[in-house]
């Protein structure tokens, strides 16, 4: 049997829930998961997927003026109107499928 070592974090408990119920819906027990991460560490040299800063701050709709809120509202209409949407039947499966909500 190969020697381990331990591994110590600290994580929000919903966080580690979640994540529970993923892996034991995958069969995958959480330490064989956090070996599989760190392996692909390892094997890329850095972290096994892409981080980016979004390409833009989320704002609260009471910090917009009047002349901003209309400009916002403008660009959703003229997305929509050229046809850049989705339908909502479609986005809801998605987030059912990929978030369970």
């Amino acid at each position: 049997m190969q020697k381990t070592s331990n591994v110590f974090a600290r994580v929000e408990p919903e966080i580690k829930e979640q994540a529970e119920q993923v892996l034991i819906q995958l069969g995958i027990p959480m330490s064989n998961a956090i070996g599989m991460f760190l392996r692909q560490i390892i094997a890329q040299r850095g972290i096994p997927f892409e981080m980016r800063l979004p390409t833009h701050e989320p704002v609260a709709i009471s910090t917009l003026t009047t002349k901003q809120l209309n400009a916002e509202l403008e660009k959703g209409y003229t997305s929509a109107i050229a046809g850049r949407h989705r339908n909502l039947k479609d986005v809801m499966t998605d987030m059912e499928r990929d978030y369970g909500i």
